[in-house]
């Protein structure tokens, strides 16, 4: 433990009740226990089905609820890793006591929220009809908003899922790639596929994108598309003009729901191009019936090192400033 202070008596204790979820809930030599430890600075001894917890006040209690809400997954059946610990660990630190109650359930897995504003996220794709989706990479936007699209889907409240995303690194001059559309297009839109193939089975994905249900497509070719009825996603939209933004808000169809994704500090338009995100964001501030959600380095969910990247990145873009 980093702190001076010596804990010797428990805060905490926890008795579970089924021995056998015990080893996933500790996992290997212990590594999800010293996880909890390392994050809180707290101290847990285990002895048969008791666990103990030693530490301050208020990290031991949040020790105890992460601990028990993983221990729950397991007992609905649902797998726990580190990155489940992480995200158990950044719920029970937040104030919404419901946000682990929160599943997204696809063909191929149940998806639930990671950290507070991943809660606050899911709420708002369920509750508005147009969300903004904004911070970092690896914060979980695109793939939250897949996982609500592709339940959506499965549900029958939509006949189908949109994903789009501009293409600026090949300056939106298709023609001037080698091989067929397909072909140019896919490196660009790659990210799309794989949150799609991470909820449903492939021959779901193929047979869906051959029927029209899931249509993936770079945003200038979507200009004659049909977006009734429809769950419409536009990723990395802060390298949309100001022009193709107005163009697609405004094509928001019948009984259809639309997201869009975007970091401002990732634009890779031609210099001198305005952002189409940055400008809606000031256009449509304030216009009721939207839901805003900004993400931090402290949702990001990747490796543990991505978010000292994206910190590292965040102080020294500040000092310039």
């Amino acid at each position: 433990m980093s702190t001076s202070e010596v804990y010797t008596e428990p805060k905490g204790k926890i008795q579970f009740d089924d021995n056998s979820l015990l080893p996933a809930l500790f996992g290997n030599h212990d590594e999800h226990l010293l996880q909890i430890e390392q994050l809180l600075d707290v101290r847990l001894r285990y002895r048969g089905n008791n666990l103990e917890i030693l530490g301050p006040t208020t990290s031991c209690e949040i020790a105890d609820k992460a601990i028990v809400s993983l221990y729950t997954r397991l007992k609905n059946d649902l797998e726990v890793g580190s990155g489940e610990v992480m995200a158990a660990v950044r719920i029970a630190s937040g104030q919404d006591n419901t946000a682990g109650n929160l599943q997204l359930r696809t063909r191929k897995r149940t998806i639930m929220p990671r950290s507070p504003n991943q809660a606050d996220y899911i709420r708002a794709l369920e509750k508005y009809d147009l969300v903004f989706g904004l911070g970092p990479a690896g914060t979980g936007k695109t793939y939250l908003a897949v996982a609500v699209a592709v339940t959506y889907l499965l549900q029958g409240k939509i006949d189908r899922i949109v994903l789009s995303r501009p293409a600026v690194e090949a300056g939106e001059r298709l023609g001037y790639l080698p091989g067929d559309l397909q072909d140019k297009i896919d490196p660009y839109l790659r990210p799309l596929y794989d949150a799609l193939h991470d909820m449903l089975p492939g021959d779901q994905v193929i047979r869906r994108m051959g029927s029209g249900e899931n249509h993936v497509a770079p945003l200038k070719i979507k200009n004659n598309l049909t977006l009734d009825h429809a769950f419409v996603i536009l990723d990395e939209a802060q390298n949309t003009s100001v022009m193709q933004m107005k163009m697609f808000l405004t094509r928001l169809g019948e009984k259809s729901r639309m997201v869009i994704t975007g970091d401002m500090s990732q634009i890779d338009l031609p210099a001198g191009t305005r952002s189409g995100l940055g400008d809606a964001l000031q256009v449509l501030d304030g216009v009721a019936g939207i839901g805003m959600v900004n993400f931090t380095e402290k949702d990001v969910v990747r490796h543990s090192l991505v978010m000292r990247i994206v910190r590292a990145y965040d102080s020294r873009d500040n000092r310039r400033r």
